[in-house]
């Protein structure tokens, strides 16, 4: 049936330096523009780094996982690809599918907030018409190619990478007295560690539970996995841009989370603003609140595009492995997935209609599957990875063959899977979070009754018919 449509080919134009922004600039959002605040004002100075430590580290491990996977089999499924051959097609089938439905509603979240924030200058303008316009132009910049897209992220990401390294610049001169607060405020240095309340306030439990969020604000880095299959010279371009996002990733994380707590004493930080406006406002920059309305702006669109390509790979990976419908395998001439781009479009504009009518019922429960999406594939990711050593050494391949290999194999999977396991475990401790898991785990069962009682019996009747027209054959 697929062959009704005539078949152009995903193409290769995404360069190193569009992988590595893509990545990096995927981790850099809200998480860390907003959420930072209520994580310090939980953990503490020196506990909220520590969890932002240890989520880089648990990045780290699925980035290794995902590194040697992507290098070996650069396809734009990516991880679905992966755990379809090496945990099982139910399985494959559940993660796609829940990774695709959750970058659909995120994308539609995304232009919400996008819309939310423009009403800072324009409060006159209704949110949904922001939202017609960011998300038409996002769709665009998607139906061109991929190195439209590619090239939009790149810029997207390099303004928060700029406004992340001078802030982090500005904050320690103000930290340590090169340059002064307003009135005159005497330099904090490092009172806030150097206090018992500056360690661990409200326990190491607190720590934990953070980590949860932290977790969130380091998702996204994944896409390089999905975007190495439009990528020149894979096998050059993966590895160089994992180890350098995993790096560089914790080095901005880190950093500007030292300064956020060093100038901000942990009782007055929360989520009503931006900590990073707290920061430059205290320290006396001009028009510190509109400078970073239009960085998260930027991180919010980033988001949003870099979605929005995520969920059309997805989609079109599961059509072309028959775990979905055969139409949305059509590929443009410019090779981009156009059919699954539109569906995915689609049902993020059925969310972005529930934030408006539907807040606190249909909206919660499909962000809620989006939150528990991320978590679950870094999961596979790591349990693929372990399989797919173990079957690749019993088949007869040698180590030192692989272009890219996690080290100390089996702990990095085994330790990412149970880390991430640990995760989203947590969210049933937390009240706030408990939807998500309702959320996630009626979607997920539902993806494995589906595939069992449909996907399942179609490939076993084909199955049996391509048996029985063998035998007529002979």
């Amino acid at each position: 049936m697929m062959s009704s449509y005539k078949q152009y080919e995903l193409q290769r134009t995404m360069k190193s330096r569009h992988l590595f922004m893509i990545a990096l600039g995927g981790v850099i959002g809200t998480g860390l523009f907003l959420g930072s605040g209520f994580t310090i004002s939980q953990a503490g100075p020196l506990g909220s780094i520590l969890a932002y430590i240890l989520g880089g580290f648990l990045m780290y491990l699925v980035m290794l996982c995902l590194g040697e996977l992507a290098v070996i089999m650069p396809e734009p499924g990516s991880f679905q690809s992966y755990t379809t051959k090496y945990l099982g097609p139910s399985t494959g089938f559940m993660v796609g599918w829940l990774y695709w439905f959750g970058w659909a509603n995120t994308v539609g979240l995304e232009f919400t907030s996008a819309g939310i924030l423009m009403q800072r200058w324009f409060p006159d303008v209704s949110i949904w018409v922001w939202c017609l316009i960011f998300g038409s132009i996002t769709l665009l910049v998607n139906v061109v190619s991929a190195r439209s897209f590619a090239e939009t992220e790149f810029w997207f990401s390099s303004i928060k990478i700029a406004a992340v390294v001078l802030f982090i610049i500005i904050g320690l001169a103000a930290t340590f007295g090169i340059i002064h607060f307003q009135g005159n405020e005497a330099a904090p240095f490092l009172s806030n560690f150097t206090t018992d309340l500056g360690l661990f306030p409200n326990g190491m439990t607190a720590v934990l539970l953070t980590l949860v969020m932290v977790s969130f604000s380091f998702q996204g880095t994944e896409l390089v996995g999905i975007a190495a299959g439009e990528s020149e010279n894979p096998e050059k371009t993966i590895p160089n841009s994992i180890r350098n996002i995993i790096w560089r990733t914790l080095f901005f994380f880190v950093l500007a989370m030292f300064v956020l707590a060093a100038i901000i004493p942990y009782k007055t930080a929360g989520v009503a603003e931006s900590p990073f406006v707290a920061v430059l406002d205290k320290i006396g920059i001009p028009f510190a609140a509109d400078i970073m309305n239009f960085v998260i702006l930027t991180a919010v669109l980033s988001v949003a595009n870099s979605g929005l390509y995520a969920g059309a790979r997805m989609l079109w990976s599961l059509s072309k492995s028959e775990m979905g419908p055969y139409r949305l395998a059509k590929l443009s001439k410019k090779g981009v997935p156009i059919n699954a781009l539109l569906i995915t479009f689609a049902v993020a504009s059925f969310s972005l209609m529930t934030s408006f009518f539907s807040t606190d019922t249909v909206y919660l429960w499909l962000i809620s599957i989006a939150g528990v999406g991320t978590i679950v594939s870094w999961m596979c990711i790591c349990a693929s990875q372990f399989f797919f050593r173990r079957r690749f050494i019993k088949e007869g391949g040698d180590i030192k063959d692989l272009k890219f290999k996690a080290p100390l194999f089996p702990i990095v999977p085994i330790l990412g899977f149970l880390l991430n396991g640990l995760v989203l475990m947590s969210l049933f401790f937390i009240p706030d979070q408990r939807v998500t898991l309702y959320g996630g785990g009626i979607f997920i069962a539902l993806c494995y009754l589906y595939y069992h009682f449909n996907i399942k019996k179609k490939r076993k009747i084909q199955e049996n018919e391509s048996t029985a027209s063998k035998t007529n054959v002979r």
